[in-house]
């Protein structure tokens, strides 16, 4: 390929075309202002006769800043059909571009020293940075609030276990004397050997998982805390069972991460809910599981003696801790019963 040659010729050298297809003299005070501004970079391409291939614009703009010289590049090495043809090439391919507003408007962000309607830009599309700065600023604390929501932050991708990602929870030997539920927590001192369940009804801390900064430092004054046993009815779909297990998980996570004696609470349903729900929590330890409302009827109790068997076998505990009474239930390691307060403070009233 030839190398490029740029000589400076006088402008009474030049000739325009005669037959220029294509003018633009409304352009010519806008490409005098960027010669001023830039300096001129841009060649007026010649055939060996000084006539002008491209750069019409360019010489009026030259010779309305009273230029006398400008640089130029003589194509020698075009034949005269290859002129014309360039000529009318140069010309249409500008017509094939289109401007990318976004990518424009950032660009314009960095020389705002620079007055681009010189130019003969429209920075109309700079009055759409604010409203791009605004939507970006929007979706980034949506993406915050929805992390905020889901506790996103909390999560910690090189802590879980199962196909569904579930926390894992170290395993705990600690056994309590005693256990109290989380709506008495607030209220309550902390009772030496004694630890917080959540047999409650769902809605009495649903607010742990909403606001769990709120209530992981009380919680943490406690001798150890069970998970909170979000329900796992028959009748929710299997997503929300997945949800509800994973929620327990990560809450123990948390109060673990503090240095809290966490103890899994077993939830389960049907056997499809097996494939999860024992996801998470380390073999060998400490667990708990309710018997409350098991033996209302066959299939209740039937659920529950499968779910059992299946923790007893994939967990392999060395205690389990039972809210509730003895339903007949053979364990094969120490179970521990304690008693329904809930119900209890019930009666008493």
């Amino acid at each position: 390929m030839k190398e490029l040659q740029i000589a400076y010729k006088n402008i009474s050298e030049l000739n325009p075309y005669e037959n220029n297809p294509r003018f633009n003299d409304e352009a010519v005070e806008y490409v005098a202002n960027s010669i001023k501004e830039f300096g001129f970079k841009n060649p007026i391409i010649l055939d060996n006769n000084n006539v002008i291939i491209c750069g019409h614009t360019r010489l009026k703009a030259a010779k309305q800043l009273g230029m006398d010289k400008v640089p130029c590049i003589v194509a020698s090495d075009l034949t005269e059909k290859q002129v014309k043809a360039f000529r009318l090439a140069d010309n249409k391919v500008s017509e094939q571009s289109k401007w990318d507003n976004e990518k424009l408007a950032f660009e314009l962000t960095d020389i705002l020293d620079i007055d681009m309607q010189l130019f003969n830009f429209d920075t109309s599309s700079m009055n759409d940075i604010n409203d791009m700065d605004n939507n970006i600023d929007c979706k980034l604390n949506e993406r915050e609030r929805t992390f905020n929501a889901y506790n996103l932050n909390e999560y910690d991708a090189n802590k879980v276990a199962g196909f569904y990602q579930m926390p894992i929870l170290k395993s705990c030997k600690y056994v309590p004397d005693d256990l109290v539920g989380f709506n008495y927590v607030l209220s309550k001192s902390p009772i030496q050997n004694t630890g917080v369940h959540f047999y409650l009804d769902d809605y009495q801390f649903e607010r742990i998982w909403t606001n769990p900064l709120q209530y992981l430092d009380k919680l943490a004054e406690w001798d150890c805390v069970l998970t909170p046993d979000f329900s796992l009815y028959l009748d929710m779909p299997m997503a929300m069972k997945i949800w509800n297990v994973y929620r327990s998980r990560l809450i123990g996570q948390l109060l673990q991460n503090m240095g809290v004696n966490v103890i899994p609470t077993l939830q389960w349903a049907e056997k499809e809910t097996f494939k999860f729900c024992f996801d998470g929590i380390e073999p060998n330890g400490v667990v708990s599981v309710s018997t409350i409302g098991v033996k209302r009827d066959s299939t209740s109790l039937e659920i529950w003696k499968n779910g059992m068997d299946e923790a007893i076998n994939i967990l392999h505990p060395n205690t389990v801790l039972v809210y509730g009474g003895d339903i007949g239930y053979k364990f094969p390691c120490k179970a521990i019963y304690y008693n329904n307060n809930v119900l209890e403070n019930i009666k008493s009233r």
